[in-house]
């Protein structure tokens, strides 16, 4: 398959940007053979002279059942988890209705440019394992997680620590960390979980060398609660003294974080996911990326759906430069533009979840790719066509996404 258009290539020159290259790409198989700049060919399998060729874009924090809740404004996130999420959730106890809601969530993923995930499921095993096998099928790369939950939480979600962590390793070795989708540890957050359960979790995560997801400081009353079922132990070390901190732990969120915090995230290589569209919806405050970064550590960018609104990593991205305006509004040099974005959604994502060949355009790179087609004049604007894209984005632009070198939207199914 040759593509060809305007590709989205990482900036050598300035880590943590990207370039735009004319060109063509040359997919065989499950990879990209060749990448050609400068060369635009006559005739091509997609793309053209005015489309844009990116990466997949990444999510990393998202909720698979919780699509059809997008909208339910006004609860703060305890509330909203009693009244809209838990119910919302309770209904994959029917495996076969979570396998097609996975497969529609799937689909709308696809198409807006998501080829790569961080998900969670519910506390539902044969759901979870069959969310799962939706996303493999389907082309996605990423981890998918069976939410633990002993505490806390309405009795139809809450299950004894025994049971989920037998069906958590179940699933770690069904779907394990070296495959294209994996299982993932993963706490609902500590609140609904004792330490010794969460200590489990770690042995149970290291074991297997496997993903770990939770939640993280996202609220000032989910800290406060924290620190009464904890003795007043900081909500980071919570998950440190379990062994939940480690490189392959996202944690969503973290806006109440302090730099005692912030020296432990970094030591321990642990990642937080930026989810500005949610942060603002549920008013829980907005998080201080460049803070994180100056004390090094890691953050991602995800949707966070639902109580993120947003399906599109580009829209998700536009947030993150207006949740850092609202910090630095007077440093506009400093704050995080379009290049930087594109970066993140594709590149960032994947180099912080380690993922060999994610997130780029490069031969011997995985097939996951976005032909973009705007309707617009872009590339040859006054105005820096990075920027032009990200803030005139519309969604009915995006019109095929290959994943695993396979068109996945439009579906041909």
């Amino acid at each position: 398959m040759i593509i060809a258009g305007h590709l989205l290539l990482p900036d050598d020159d300035r880590p943590g940007h990207v370039r735009l290259s004319p060109g063509h790409l040359r997919l065989d198989g499950e990879q990209i053979a060749e990448v050609v700049e400068g060369e635009m060919p006559n005739t091509c399998d997609a793309g053209g002279p005015d489309a844009l060729i990116t990466p997949g874009f990444i999510d990393t924090h998202l909720h698979l059942p919780q699509f059809d809740t997008i909208g339910a404004h006004g609860l703060p996130l305890l509330e909203w988890l009693d009244g809209v999420t838990f119910p919302a959730e309770r209904r994959w106890e029917d495996t076969g209705y979570a396998r097609a809601m996975t497969q529609r969530v799937v689909g709308q993923l696809l198409a807006h440019g998501t080829t790569g995930i961080c998900a969670y499921a519910t506390v539902h095993h044969d759901a979870t394992h069959a969310a799962l096998q939706v996303a493999r099928d389907a082309g996605l790369r990423g981890v998918i997680g069976q939410t633990l939950i002993e505490r806390n939480a309405p009795d139809f979600l809450s299950r004894p620590a025994s049971q989920l962590l037998d069906e958590t390793a179940r699933l770690l070795e069904a779907f394990p960390s070296s495959g294209r989708v994996a299982a993932a540890v993963t706490p609902r957050f500590a609140v609904t979980c004792t330490a010794g359960f969460m200590a489990e979790m770690g042995k149970l995560a290291a074991e297997h060398h496997a993903f770990i997801q939770s939640h993280l400081a996202e609220t000032v009353p989910e800290c406060e609660l924290i620190a009464e079922l904890f003795d007043g132990t900081s909500y980071v070390d919570v998950y440190g003294n379990a062994g939940l901190l480690t490189p392959r732990s996202v944690y969503g969120h973290g806006i109440y974080l302090d730099e005692a915090d912030q020296r432990t995230l970094a030591e321990t290589g642990t990642i937080i996911a930026h989810c500005p569209t949610a942060n603002s919806f549920l008013r829980s405050g907005t998080m201080d990326r460049r803070s994180h970064l100056d004390h090094d550590v890691r953050t991602t960018l995800g949707s966070d759906i639902g109580g993120g609104y947003e399906r599109s990593m580009v829209r998700v991205g536009r947030a993150m430069i207006e949740a850092a305006a609202s910090f630095h509004e007077r440093e506009v040099d400093t704050l995080p533009n379009a290049s930087q974005v594109w970066w993140q959604i594709t590149t960032g994502n994947a180099e912080a979840l380690g993922w060999p060949g994610g997130g780029r355009l490069a031969a011997g790179a995985s097939a996951d790719v976005v032909v973009v087609q705007p309707n617009i004049p872009w590339h040859n604007s006054a105005v820096d066509p990075l920027e032009r894209l990200m803030w005139s984005w519309d969604d009915r632009w995006v019109q095929r996404t290959i994943a695993r070198g396979q068109t996945a939207y439009p579906s041909t199914g």
